[in-house]
């Protein structure tokens, strides 16, 4: 009997859409590669991540903890322990996937899968060859780190996401190419630990698809955390030594100089893992490498659906797979199903200080042809981020000029990932600067910045 869904992939779409399947009673497998659930996002991306940023900001505190009267005498990391609790957090959560896989009758099946066409899918593993039939296909397959050209990892000097993670001392030297989202949160982790941190982007600033205010500020702030960031220009002949890498930096003025490092975090974005999973054998369309999908995440081949890193067009986040998945799923079993807003959809940074976003950028808005009015709160005016010590930052709204709509909120700042929350709710919900000027903020809370940034888009801010 055919399944009514095989899931390839257990990334956060993956997995998800297989549990949502079960829970509207579809017969439903899952089938993963990977000895352990989670995909990228839990085993070697999202989370282990996030466990060494909060061992970071722990350890930053202890590092500056006399300006608040606690005197730590020799506080000392130990970093196999930092990276046992990073392990063991991926262990529970990925555990816990599969416990929720198996409350939702969800059928999990180890091997690479291939799609055969027609509704097949070929698994291959150490146990043989099985082909099993469906009605519905979701290909979540993901994606991985880009490599630069001639170049390959390795767990001592050249590295990606994955062996970084891996690393069992902090190293004393790191050079990071790329500052997007990867490079950056690397660079705030280790720099906190000690590291000499070298940034190299070959774009005109950091983290290039936020607001240019928002990566002007996160400059400014790495700089006074003594990282070093080299934007507009080029890492060029690396080379590998007994005792590190060395290359050639090219700065956008020109000017050569020669850095070396005992490691090197390439960290230039991901590639969608669409190859070699039988979709010559489908209708399955490509744009440079994605797959396309329509509003339901349907591709050409009719059954099949893609969601998360392989879809051409969206964000690769994991937060993004995951509605997809839900998306897709709800078409195939006659729910309502509400197509992705691109509009909605938050993006957060997990530096310190860390960025928050949604919606437009002022460049973005402005280049649509909208009149926009512009509100800035700094965090220097909040009480809250002033006792925790983290005042850096500024919450900037992007509306419109005639109506108040709300086109787009940028943060960045002390927990600037959780505060954008309320701006994606107040967005969802299509309300207007005017009703979240109304809308009575908690004192004292890192949030009410959020309330005061609305009010100084009509230049009512009280405490700036």
């Amino acid at each position: 009997m055919p399944y009514d869904l095989v899931v390839i992939g257990s990334g956060p779409g993956g997995y998800s859409a297989a549990i949502r399947a079960g829970q509207y009673g579809l017969k439903t497998a899952l089938v993963e590669k990977q000895a352990r659930l989670g995909g990228t996002c839990l085993l070697v991306g999202c989370i282990p991540t996030k466990s060494l940023l909060q061992t970071a900001d722990v350890w930053d505190r202890f590092v500056h903890s006399d300006a608040e009267g606690i005197h730590c005498e020799n506080p000392r990391l130990e970093y196999p322990k930092v990276k046992d609790r990073k392990d063991g957090i991926v262990t529970k959560h990925s555990k816990g996937v599969e416990m929720l896989l198996k409350r939702a009758k969800v059928e999990r099946i180890s091997g690479y899968a291939t799609l055969m066409g027609g509704g097949k899918v070929e698994v291959k593993s150490d146990a043989g060859v099985q082909t099993l039939e469906a009605k519905n296909i979701i290909i979540a397959t993901g994606s991985e780190a880009r490599m630069l050209p001639g170049m390959q990892p390795d767990p001592d000097f050249i590295l990606t996401n994955i062996e970084i993670l891996n690393l069992t001392a902090v190293p004393k030297s790191l050079i990071i190419i790329g500052a997007g989202a990867v490079g950056v949160e690397f660079a705030s982790i280790f720099k906190r630990f000690g590291t000499d941190v070298t940034v190299v982007e070959m774009l005109p600033r950091v983290v290039p698809v936020e607001d240019e205010d928002i990566s002007k500020e996160l400059e400014r702030c790495f700089k006074k955390q003594k990282i070093r960031v080299e934007t507009g220009a080029r890492a060029e002949n690396i080379q590998k030594t007994d005792t590190g890498v060395t290359l050639t930096l090219t700065t956008r003025d020109g000017k050569q100089e020669q850095l070396s490092a005992e490691k090197l975090l390439v960290a230039v974005g991901r590639k969608p893992n669409t190859e070699n999973i039988g979709l010559q054998n489908t209708k399955v369309e490509l744009d440079r490498g994605f797959i396309k999908v329509d509003a339901h995440q349907q591709t050409a081949e009719p059954g099949v659906y893609a969601i998360g890193d392989v879809v051409a067009g969206t964000p690769q986040l994991a937060h993004v797979a995951t509605r997809e998945g839900m998306i897709a799923v709800a078409h195939m079993a006659g729910k309502p199903a509400v197509p992705i807003n691109k509009n909605r959809i938050p993006g957060c940074t997990y530096t310190e200080p860390g960025i928050g976003s949604v919606g437009l950028t002022e460049a973005q808005a402005k280049a649509q042809g909208r009149k926009v009015k512009v509100g800035k709160f700094p965090f220097a005016g909040n009480s809250r981020a002033t006792i925790l010590g983290h005042h850096e930052g500024f919450i900037k709204v992007v509306a419109d000029e005639q109506y108040g709509e709300i086109l787009g909120v940028h943060i960045i700042g002390p927990e600037g990932f959780e505060l954008v929350a309320e701006a994606v709710a107040a967005m969802e919900a299509e309300a207007t600067v005017e009703v979240m000027m109304q809308t009575i903020h908690a004192h004292p809370t890192l949030y009410e910045a959020v309330g005061e940034a609305f009010n100084a888009v009509y230049g009512l801010s009280i405490n700036a």
